[in-house]
């Protein structure tokens, strides 16, 4: 617990953009965050694909500095992967969102969903609003997916969201292939969705 307040005294709060689709609302990271994103990286098959190392996360201090990156990158670059919670629930759901640290390959959209909510479409769902929300405030031609060869489920996300894989990039020590959604293919799809 972190230590109480003065009285009188308040602290910065995140003061981000919030979007809500019909089911989720993707929003900035907060203290309440940092429990249910260490038990979704606790999960085996959640950690081989989304922690540095492929590892489940072990203990309280290795999911909190997860959540302080994921926090960080907002800090540092005013936008980063928003929390995804269920409207109807408020459960925290997974991350979506825009990711670009130093020396990565390219400015990317990346998804991770906890074990309990995956196969209801929230990636899909989540994964549109964020890159909808990318397209239309970053000055970029194409928005970047790495995903590990072996990661079916992510692979047919791409797939849906009408991602192409283009090339391989090297990550954490192992090949990941890219997937690229570019910038007026997606708008013309989302066009010819409405």
């Amino acid at each position: 617990m972190f230590a109480p307040l003065r009285p009188g005294v308040t602290l910065a709060q995140p003061s981000g953009p919030v979007i809500e689709t019909e089911r989720l609302r993707l929003r900035q990271w907060c203290g309440a965050d940092i429990a249910p994103n260490a038990a979704m990286l606790a999960d085996p098959g959640t950690a081989r694909f989304i922690t540095v190392d492929g590892k489940p996360v072990a203990d309280e201090l290795t999911g909190w500095r997860n959540a302080a990156v994921m926090a960080g990158h907002w800090a540092l670059h005013g936008a980063g992967m928003f929390v995804v919670e269920e409207r109807s629930t408020g459960k925290f759901v997974g991350r979506v969102g825009p990711w670009f640290p130093s020396g990565w390959p390219g400015f990317e959209v990346g998804w991770g969903i906890a074990s309990g909510f995956r196969g209801k479409g929230y990636a899909i769902e989540a994964a549109r609003a964020s890159i909808d929300w990318v397209f239309a405030t970053f000055e970029i031609d194409q928005i970047i997916h790495c995903i590990d060869r072996e990661n079916v489920a992510s692979q047919a996300v791409a797939r849906r969201l009408g991602a192409e894989k283009q090339r391989e990039t090297e990550l954490f020590g192992h090949v990941a292939d890219v997937w690229v959604t570019w910038r007026n293919r997606w708008q013309r799809s989302r066009v010819a969705a409405n």
